[in-house]
């Protein structure tokens, strides 16, 4: 309200000038600055008086680089909206609503390139007169939730390696290039929706029932993913390996079920093939931060496979996960170790399969899971 209140301060000068010297014409600009001061001064504040401005989120939870809605609107109070303007900072510029309106709507698309908990800052209407004589603000009112949220870590496809080995062994026979490396437990019949990599096929040969391998109840048969996140160069080699967890799990879990390790626990949480218990899953990894270890104790007697994603770039296992015989290990870093191959690569990370026999480095080219050739 300054401009209009300089306004004011200059009117009055006018009035008193003409008064003091006797000048009548100066009356008539002194009344004409006076009459507009008060007049937008007053429309302004009457025209904010019960403006609302309220925000609807289209998700709570989105992954990185997907887009989700945001709606605005401003709803106008007894009398009709004056001259406004909408700001937001998801808005490269402020729209300008229509002045007489009831109101006025505005939809944003909006993306999050990196994963974490995103709160927004409110919105809020810049309610001015033409002249900018008068100005008000009036901003949406904080809602509980309603101005957070939860960016996911991307789902990437798990592409095998360019050069040979195991991957493109794995790739040839068009199976999934980790899920290939986990031992199945058992046989049952064949359910509705089964990848065709683990069909039993011997007795679809035979003319028997169709049956499908499958992973035994305990959970100490089934993969393990672990995430350690500490000694990351920076934050995108943070997000690297955190989307490469969440990738591995995610299909792991959907190929006939997992476990997650993530930093903090002291046990793995488990994933059924059903995917019961990954939304939580998802949300943790969203917000896992640099520090945190894995609890790795315990973990190296598991019968299952163990994938280690690590978000420093290094060439061995913890020596909680050193590799005994006919044990699978992965190791999975951001970017690529110098003269090794790898066997697969996720969300700009790379896989190695570790021989069974080794101590915990990474087999050079020209060698097959377990020490074969």
């Amino acid at each position: 309200m300054r401009p209009a209140l300089a306004t004011g301060l200059l009117a009055l000068a006018f009035g008193a000038a003409a008064a003091l010297f006797d000048v009548e014409q100066l009356w008539v600009p002194g009344i004409a600055l006076a009459v507009l001061a008060a007049g937008t001064s007053a429309w302004i504040v009457l025209g904010a008086r019960g403006l609302q401005v309220q925000r609807t989120l289209g998700a709570r939870r989105v992954m990185e680089d997907e887009p989700v809605c945001i709606l605005l609107e401003v709803r106008a109070g007894r009398l009709a909206l004056p001259p406004a303007r909408l700001v937001d900072p998801l808005l490269p510029e402020a729209p300008v609503l229509r002045a007489g309106a009831r109101g006025g709507r505005v939809r944003i698309e909006a993306r999050f390139g990196r994963r974490g908990q995103r709160r927004l800052a409110l919105p809020r209407v810049v309610v001015s007169d033409p002249f900018g004589l008068a100005t008000r603000e009036v901003s949406a009112q904080p809602s509980p939730g309603e101005d957070e949220i939860l960016v996911l870590p991307r789902i990437e496809p798990i592409t095998p390696a360019a050069r040979g080995g195991d991957a493109a062994r794995i790739a040839r026979r068009g199976r999934p290039v980790v899920g290939a490396e986990v031992e199945l437990d058992g046989i049952r019949p064949l359910r509705d929706g089964t990848p065709a990599s683990r069909i039993f096929w011997p007795a679809v040969a035979r003319g028997a029932d169709p049956q499908e391998r499958f992973l035994a109840a305990s959970g100490e048969g089934r993969p393990l993913v672990v995430l350690d996140p500490r000694g990351a160069a920076g934050e995108e080699q943070l997000d690297a390996a955190v989307r490469a967890a969440a990738s591995l799990a995610h299909a792991l879990a959907t190929t006939g079920g997992c476990a997650v390790l993530l930093p903090g626990d002291r046990r793995p949480t488990e994933l059924a093939e059903t995917l019961a218990g990954w939304a939580r899953v998802h949300a943790r990894l969203a917000l896992v931060g640099p520090a945190a270890a894995p609890a790795l104790a315990g973990v190296a007697q598991r019968r299952g496979a163990i994938v280690f994603v690590s978000a420093q770039l290094r060439s061995r296992l913890p020596p909680a996960l050193a590799p005994s015989p006919g044990a699978t290990r992965m190791l999975v870093v951001p970017g690529t170790l110098a003269s090794r191959h790898a066997a697969f690569a996720v969300a700009g990370c790379s896989g190695y399969i570790l021989g069974g026999r080794g101590n915990g480095t990474i087999p050079r080219s020209g060698r097959t899971l377990g020490g074969r050739a």
